[in-house]
């Protein structure tokens, strides 16, 4: 087994001051970036407006299925799919907006997210061992 120090980062000699600033970079750039969006829900659609009871229904027909018989295959089938799809209506309609800023924050924090985790990479490459004194 090869002698390792608490410097290490990655499994490779060295790096850890890297990884750490890396990281510490791409995490308040990330929560700044991300600190700039706005998820809106609009109203639901499918093939028309304000259907979403038509969506609802196989969802209730798998429940009431189950609470008749609680291993009726058809049930699970109905209960799963309509909750599935109920759910992929909700993500479909969702938009989200980068709200307005400044450019010289918007480069701030792609430099500090994008820094971060090229130090994070950086940090994983062997180092060249420091000299003893």
């Amino acid at each position: 087994m090869e002698n390792r120090s608490f410097r290490d980062a990655g499994g490779t000699p060295g790096g850890l001051g890297e990884f750490l600033i890396g990281l510490v970079m791409a995490c308040i750039g990330g929560y700044l970036l991300a600190n700039q969006v706005n998820v809106v829900g609009s109203y639901w659609s499918f093939y028309g407006t304000n259907t979403f009871g038509i969506t609802l229904l196989p969802m209730l027909f798998g429940v009431g299925i189950l609470f008749w018989n609680g291993r009726n295959i058809l049930g699970w089938l109905l209960t799963a799919g309509g909750a599935l799809f109920i759910l992929a209506g909700v993500i479909a309609n969702m938009h989200i907006y980068f709200q307005p800023t400044s450019l010289f924050n918007t480069v701030v924090m792609l430099i500090l997210l994008v820094g971060g985790l090229a130090l994070i990479a950086r940090s994983l490459r062997s180092h060249p061992s420091e000299p003893q004194t």
